[in-house]
Order: structure tokens, then sequence, then C-alpha cells
């Protein structure tokens, strides 16, 4: 369980899971601003507290997007290996804007060297992100 505060209209996905997009019609005006500011990531630190999820790891997806993920990108589930974070190589380095297979990459980055040096980067790193508002939907 992931908490986040909501920042689309309800019913967003009565379709389906979907991918977010630049100017996503189903994101809500408060939830615009609250993505921007990244306001919508504060309550993932109960997971942190809980022990869910850590600072620094890949973000996780949905289960529908490993399952979809995991069958044209062998070891996708990799990520599954470290406990996820709120912030992340792949984020840092691309944000939203990165794929999939784009994302992994630098998940199997970030396992590789994962530990404190690792970690006090892609912290430095996300604090840029944030005064830049880079990448945000």
């Amino acid at each position: 369980m992931l908490y986040k505060f909501r920042s689309m209209r309800e019913n967003a996905e009565a379709s389906g899971a979907q991918w977010a997009a630049d100017d996503d019609p189903r994101v809500t005006r408060v939830g615009k601003f609250i993505r921007k500011t990244r306001m919508d990531e504060l309550p993932q630190f109960w997971n942190v507290v809980k022990g869910d999820m850590s600072l620094v790891g890949p973000r996780p997806e949905r289960a529908v997007f490993y399952e979809q993920f995991e069958r044209y990108i062998h070891g996708f589930k990799q990520r599954l290996l470290v406990l996820p974070g709120i912030t992340g190589l792949a984020q840092v380095s691309g944000g939203y804007d990165l794929g999939p297979a784009e994302k992994i990459v630098y998940d199997i980055e970030y396992i590789k060297h994962q530990g404190v040096v690792m970690d006090v980067k892609v912290i430095a790193r996300t604090f840029g992100v944030l005064i830049s508002h880079d990448g945000a939907r």
C-alpha cells in the first residue's frame, strides 16, 4: 500500500490502468499544483517510517505494470529486489520522460551500486529536481 494525495479525478482509470501523460486530462486543478510541487509524495514518508519504502530506490509501479513490462523487458521485476524509494536514480536522471525500458537501466545501476554514497548523490540531485520542477506532471 503506497500512500499519496489524490491528484486525479474519481474513476480516472475506469477503463483500466494508464500511464500518466503530459497535460493529463484526468488530473484535477489541485492535482496539477500538488504534482508540480511534489506535495503528492509527502504521504510516502509514512511508508518509509513503516519500513515499506526507503528514501532512495526504484520508484514503485503498480502490479499490473510489472506484469506488462516483464513480458517485453526481461528482468524488469529485478527492481523488486530492493525496497522502492520516494526518489530514485531513474527519477533524477529522466523522470516521467523515461519509458520502462530506460528506467530499468537506471534501476539496475542503482541496485548494483546501492549504498550511502549513491543515496547521497541521488538525494542531492533530487533537491535540484525539486527546485527546478523538472519532470513534474
